[in-house]
């Protein structure tokens, strides 16, 4: 039974919780105790202690938007209940200005220390979704092109069609913020529609005489992932100013990576109404792959160029002078968007339509700088209508959505549907079921052929992420624009060509 002396208990674990963490000094527990009070409604401060919860924040966060229901604070929508959460955290969480302030002292020190501040902050204010990321599925999976990443996305929360409905209903037309990524998120309260976001905070970081923010995704794919927005509400364009501004952030964060989904459909990703980077902690496996071959850029030769050993198109590009690697880049990226190359299905436009981008990855190596620079083409054809570098119907499958910037360097994301898909795969293996849903059918008989008799749940469940590894990489290799062949080969070297011969 549902008690105002049992929410009382919850709201003082929280406060416990908050000052566990750091968030709060010792000073603070009682204006916070009776902050969370006030958002819920409740006078009297009247806890029993033996209903004290020794759980996390994102626990004791649901018993208490749980609890609020019957109070009466909110309704039963998920999204009513995400907005009390977010405007409970809010309560420990200092102002911008003063998040801001102890950043760039910490930064003083160490730039490191400064992300490692922001990073923690993000997570113990249940602003990064720690709990429902644990959700997720993650494996690895060994490759020829080294370790890739599987992800299967179960963090988002389920919804049922009453509540979506409802949902619908509800939505209100308005237009701030502008979108998830603008900076007039922070602190907002959230509608029907629009996440909540009071308990989020942005670090400034002026870049190229521009204003733009630093934050950390709500639902981190992988360590410390970030995302770097700019003020303005704008489509993303990659150009020279893309480069400068990436390695103007490496040079100033060496311990992190920046780069940029591409800037058109079908190989973007998937806010181009906002122009905003994406970066990290972390060595995807395109950050280890080796050269494959090295190749002189004439017109720059103080910047070291090659071929990287990965089944989509990277050049890759190293100096010690920033200035020459985004002159490099800009050099490579002109030639690049009006390139044909017609019997490899290249076409950079189709009339005013243009198709060829690049997807720019940058990093520091030491004292070096390093920009990879991924070839993209977004055509599509009666053959392959969801674009011919794109992935092909015969993977659709495990993954048919745009391989944006995340999946280029070797982490699948793939649907949240394969979770109970794979898990009926793998009773497949084990005989426990003739059929599997259509679409995995042909793959599933293929795999029993290929590793019968399968003998127990761990021996399946291991041919299965192999196996959904094998077809992530399927997945790379068509959105690959020259193939990793001998003609391929003589494709790529006719472009490197002509990269040199324009000035």
């Amino acid at each position: 039974m549902m008690t105002v002396e049992k929410v009382c208990a919850w709201v003082e674990s929280l406060v416990h919780q908050a000052g566990n963490l750091g968030l709060i000094a010792s000073e603070d527990t009682v204006y916070c105790r009776n902050q969370l009070l006030l958002k819920l409604g409740i006078d009297d401060f009247c806890p029993d202690e033996s209903q004290r919860l020794d759980e996390d924040i994102p626990g004791i966060l649901e018993k208490i938007s749980d609890a609020a229901e019957t109070l009466g604070v909110t309704g039963s929508m998920t999204e009513e209940k995400e907005q009390l959460q977010a405007s409970l955290m809010n309560v420990f969480i200092p102002l911008p200005s003063i998040v801001n302030e102890r950043f760039y002292a910490k930064y003083e020190k160490d730039p490191k220390e400064a992300t490692d501040y922001f990073y923690n902050l993000s997570r113990s204010s249940n602003y990064i979704q720690t709990k429902r990321i644990a959700r997720n599925v993650h494996y690895e999976v060994e490759s020829e092109y080294g370790t890739l990443d599987i992800t299967i996305n179960l963090s988002k929360p389920e919804k049922d069609p009453k509540e979506i409905e409802k949902e619908r209903e509800l939505k209100k037309e308005a237009s701030y913020p502008l979108c998830v990524l603008c900076m007039e998120n922070e602190g907002y309260g959230g509608r029907i529609g629009h996440p909540p976001r009071s308990n989020h905070r942005l670090i400034r970081v002026p870049l190229e005489g521009e204003r733009w923010y630093l934050q950390y995704s709500p639902y981190v794919y992988y360590p410390e992932h970030c995302i770097l927005l700019s003020e303005e509400h704008r489509d993303m364009v990659i150009g020279t100013q893309t480069f400068q501004r990436l390695l103007s952030f490496v040079s100033r964060f060496p311990h992190y990576f920046m780069g940029s989904n591409a800037d058109i459909p079908i190989v973007g990703g998937s806010i181009l109404s906002h122009d905003h980077y994406q970066g990290g902690r972390y060595d995807f496996a395109l950050a280890e792959a080796p050269d494959d071959e090295s190749f002189p850029l004439d017109a720059h030769p103080d910047v070291q160029a090659s071929i990287v050993q990965w089944p989509m198109t990277v050049l890759r590009l190293r100096s010690d002078n920033p200035a020459s690697l985004v002159s490099a880049s800009s050099h490579i990226l002109d030639v690049w968007t009006s390139y044909n190359d017609p019997g490899r299905k290249i076409l950079s436009h189709t009339g005013e339509t243009p198709h060829n981008t690049i997807t720019p990855i940058a990093r520091r190596r030491g004292r070096a700088f390093e920009m990879d620079l991924v070839l993209r083409n977004n055509r599509t054809d009666e053959e392959h209508p969801m674009g011919i570098f794109h992935p092909h119907e015969d993977v659709h499958h495990i993954k048919k959505e745009n391989i944006g910037l995340i999946e280029v360097m070797g982490l699948a994301v793939l649907p949240k549907r394969l979770a109970g898909d794979l898990k009926e795969v793998e009773e497949y293996l084990l005989g426990r079921k003739e059929t599997v849903a259509e679409e995995h059918q042909a793959w599933a008989e293929e795999m029993k052929a290929a590793h019968k008799p399968v003998e127990d749940e761990a021996e399946a469940a291991d041919i299965v992420e192999k196996e959904t590894g094998r077809k992530f990489l399927r997945v790379l290799e068509d959105a690959g624009v020259f193939k990793r062949t001998e003609d391929g080969k003589q494709g790529i070297h006719a472009l490197l060509q002509t990269i040199n011969d324009t000035k």
